[in-house]
Formats: C-alpha cells, sequence, structure tokens
C-alpha cells in the first residue's frame, strides 16, 4: 500500500507543479493582453480567463488537496515520530502552500479585471515555486545525508541566479 500511495502522492505533486508553472505564465500573458489595442486585448483576455479558470481550478487545486492528503497519510501512517529532514519537508511544503495561496489571490484579482502586478513582477514571481521545487526534492531524495546550512545557502545562491537570469531576459526582449 505504501509504494502505491507514494506513487500517487508524486504524480499529484508533479501535476500540482506543472499548474503552478504555468498558470503564472497564463497570469504574464492575461497582464501582457492589457497593452494590446482594445478588440485584440478583449479576445485574448477572454481567451486567458477560460484557460486560467480551467488550469486553476480543474488541475491545479485539484492536484494541491491531492497531495497535501496523500502526503499527510504517508507521514501519519508510515513516519511515526517525523524525522528531520520530513520535518523541513514539511516546512517547506507549507511555504510552497502560501504561495498557492497568494496565487489564488492574483486568480480572483485577474478574475475581476484588476491587475496589480506587472509582467516582470509575475515573471519574478514565477520563479518561487522553481525554488520550492529544488528544495523539496533535494530534502526527500538527500534526507540523512543533508547539510541544511549548505541548503539553505545552495537554495540563496539559486535564488540569485534565477534573479539575474530574469533580468537579463527582461533586456533581452527589450
Amino acid at each position: 500500500m505504501y509504494l502505491y500511495l507514494k506513487a500517487f502522492h508524486i504524480i499529484f505533486v508533479v501535476t500540482w507543479f506543472a499548474g503552478l508553472f504555468y498558470i503564472v505564465r497564463l497570469f504574464i500573458y492575461n497582464r501582457e493582453a492589457q497593452d494590446k489595442p482594445e478588440a485584440e486585448r478583449i479576445i485574448l483576455q477572454q481567451q486567458f480567463a477560460i484557460m486560467i479558470r480551467r488550469l486553476w481550478l480543474g488541475i491545479t487545486w485539484p492536484s494541491c488537496i491531492i497531495t497535501v492528503i496523500l502526503g499527510t497519510w504517508l507521514t501519519v501512517d508510515f513516519y511515526p515520530g517525523i524525522p528531520g529532514w520530513l520535518a523541513i519537508k514539511i516546512i517547506f511544503v507549507a511555504g510552497l502552500l502560501l504561495y498557492h495561496f497568494s496565487l489564488h489571490t492574483i486568480y480572483r484579482q485577474q478574475s475581476k479585471g484588476i491587475f496589480k502586478f506587472t509582467s516582470s513582477q509575475l515573471r519574478m514571481w514565477n520563479e518561487v515555486a522553481t525554488l520550492f521545487l529544488f528544495a523539496i526534492v533535494l530534502t526527500v531524495v538527500v534526507r540523512t545525508e543533508i547539510n541544511f546550512k549548505w541548503l539553505a545557502i545552495g537554495l540563496l545562491l539559486f535564488a540569485l541566479v534565477l534573479t539575474i537570469a530574469t533580468k537579463i531576459y527582461k533586456k533581452m526582449r527589450k
């Protein structure tokens, strides 16, 4: 039973992250449609609204919920006395959930035609999911051999590289 639960947990983690990565891209495109001529803007935003709603409510939210349920089930049934690596993973997952809720806020705002963030800001925010992915996977795979000080330093350096890459991409687009 454990291996089946673990397999389904991993499958829904993958679909959750796919949704998190793609939803922000759609937010960016939806925001950039604001700068188009009215006729084009209306058509684009109607299409993006459909795509965003289907992705967010049909894939990303269900994947998040199933991931959390399966992860909790695995933790409660198979890890009595949570080991240190799992406690760190749970902290990262809690951060990922906060990130998910922040995207839900953006989803609700854009659904109402409110665009509080520039496309550049959204591009930067899109990289947060990448940081969580790296942190969670490294914590799970390396487990007992992980040095949390070096993990933190590595994540900070990776965040710096992502920030620089995003800024370079912005300059290249102009």
